[in-house]
């Protein structure tokens, strides 16, 4: 009788390299920062049926307005405080006034008026759009 040595074949189990590769997809995706614009107030903006954006790369800066608040950049301020914001600006700078549908009317032409005595012409009203 003789024997026959059977070996069987070896195959690396690919099943643990298949988990971790699918852990660290997940860790890198939970781990990561989707930052959009960094904004201070919740505004209910006005609607627009059409609208074009800018792709310049220009300094901007960006005005929050609410019925109670006002934020630039992100950050919150007040009425007071935005004129000495605003002579730190140069005429090139873009504008970006986001304003709540709530806002009352004067309290509008107030920070235009502050635009308009710093020479600051640049300006864009941001809406969202109409869908």
């Amino acid at each position: 009788m003789a024997r026959k040595n059977r070996r069987e074949q070896l195959s690396m189990d690919l099943t643990p390299l298949i988990d971790m590769v699918f852990l660290l997809l997940i860790f890198f995706l939970v781990t990561s920062v989707f930052k959009k614009d960094e904004l201070a107030l919740l505004l209910k903006l006005p609607k627009t049926e059409q609208g074009q954006g800018s792709e310049k790369k220009v300094e901007q800066l960006t005005i929050e307005l609410s019925n109670e608040e006002v934020a630039v950049n992100g950050k919150k301020s007040s009425m007071e405080d935005l004129p000495g914001t605003l002579k730190e600006t140069t005429k090139e700078t873009l504008v970006n006034l986001r304003v709540d549908g709530e806002v009352k009317y004067q309290r509008l032409v107030k920070v235009l008026d502050l635009l308009q005595t710093n020479k600051l012409e640049n300006i864009s009203l941001i809406t969202d759009k109409d869908k």
